[in-house]
């Protein structure tokens, strides 16, 4: 059975951190991505890995995200930092056992997997 489970969610004042954790069980992922969906808007791409090393983080976080993978652990990381209220938004994780493309790894649509959700609350 498949399992994604988020954790790491919280509520911090603006300039905070957070560390989500995404943690796998009975899927062989080969690419794993952070979404998030505020309040009355739709759920966006965050960030994404894959097991070849790519990468890809949306610019309203570049340079303030992070993603990792620990292999060992099967877990995804999303290391959250500066913070600002606009990153309030109920977190998810997806995965899928394929290689989404390059172009699409922030498209929901590519993940057959996910995850219950972790709430993230940043209050100015």
């Amino acid at each position: 059975q498949v399992q994604l489970v988020e954790s790491g969610g919280g509520s911090v004042q603006s300039g905070g951190s957070l560390r989500l954790s995404c943690a796998t069980s009975g899927l062989g992922a080969s690419t794993m991505g952070w979404f998030r969906q505020a309040p009355g808007k739709e759920r966006e791409g965050v960030a994404a890995w894959r097991r070849d090393g790519n990468i890809d983080i949306a610019p309203s976080v570049n340079g303030r995200f992070t993603v990792s993978q620990d292999s060992a652990k099967s877990t995804l990381y999303l290391v959250m930092n500066s913070l600002k209220p606009e990153d309030t938004a109920m977190y998810y994780c997806a995965a899928d056992i394929s290689y989404v493309h390059l172009s699409r790894l922030l498209k929901q649509g590519d993940y057959n997997y996910w995850g219950q959700g972790t709430q993230v609350t940043v209050s100015s």
